[in-house]
């Protein structure tokens, strides 16, 4: 839907991203496209095909892009960033974690643009004042060990046709800094990030990430797919990026990747 907001006239560049990478742009190789599906799909196939690290894909329109669990990702021009990226890891490297790893490189990154009120909510969405400002996903690719894709989608503002209930429990970042600032510093702090988790894993990250837990010692109930729900209170993350949650039967360990977490007593 058209709008008048300054979003929508500020659409990242492959130009525009290079200058704020500065000598990192060396360090990867970004499509901007004017729309796809979805990032994460394109770079999955480009991936199996043999596409190096550091491929990027940016879309200013997805129309079918994917959060956690298969929900939709709502895009559209100038109302977000969505872009994926392609990383190699070195063989035996530990996986575990990476989501969460992801969510503070991408916090860093924006705090890095001045922008205030961020929190991590387990185990990849990243919060603005309470609402939901961003997703990760993590995929696998396929056919190819060592090999993931990132996606990553952020609300510069909430689009008119959002729906309510979505609207509620969502947040924006406003149409400042540019969209080729905020791109080039995420893809900078992800570089970084990458590498060091190469090296060291989530533990390397583990205390970055709980400083930003939203739910740290709150009463939270987790709703999985294949288990009823479990509600306790929330006890931190272990070195593996596992929920740990303080039960009334006791302690229990929950992976990443197979729930949803929910503030108990309320619809949040």
């Amino acid at each position: 839907m058209p709008s008048s907001s300054p979003a929508h006239h500020d659409l990242p560049t492959i130009a525009g991203i290079a200058a704020a990478l500065g000598p990192a742009a060396a360090r990867f190789d970004v499509d901007v496209l004017p729309e796809c599906d979805s990032t994460n799909a394109l770079l999955l196939a480009r991936g199996e095909a043999g596409a190096p690290g550091g491929t990027t894909v940016v879309a200013h329109r997805q129309t079918a892009g994917r959060g956690r669990r298969g929900r939709q990702w709502h895009s559209a021009p100038g109302d977000g960033l969505t872009f994926s990226l392609l990383w190699r890891f070195p063989p035996a490297c530990a996986m575990e974690g990476l989501s969460l790893a992801v969510g503070v490189a991408v916090a860093e990154a924006l705090e890095d643009a001045g922008i205030g009120g961020l929190a991590l909510k387990w185990p990849n969405d990243l919060l603005k004042d309470g609402g939901k400002l961003g997703g990760i996903l993590v995929e696998l690719v396929p056919n190819v060990r060592w090999a993931t894709v990132i996606g990553i989608g952020l609300n510069r503002r909430l689009p008119d046709d959002m729906p309510d209930d979505v609207r509620e429990q969502a947040a924006a970042m406003g149409p400042d800094p540019s969209a080729d600032r905020l791109l080039g510093l995420a893809l900078g702090r992800l570089l970084h990030a990458m590498e060091r988790f190469a090296r060291s894993g989530f533990p390397a990250f583990r205390e970055e990430w709980l400083r930003r837990n939203a739910h740290a010692g709150a009463a939270v109930r987790v709703l999985s797919d294949f288990e009823p729900p479990l509600e306790g209170r929330f006890a931190g993350v272990d070195a593996g990026g596992a929920l740990l949650l303080d039960c009334a039967d006791g302690p229990r360990r929950v992976i990443s990747g197979e729930v949803s977490l929910r503030t108990a007593g309320s619809g949040a």
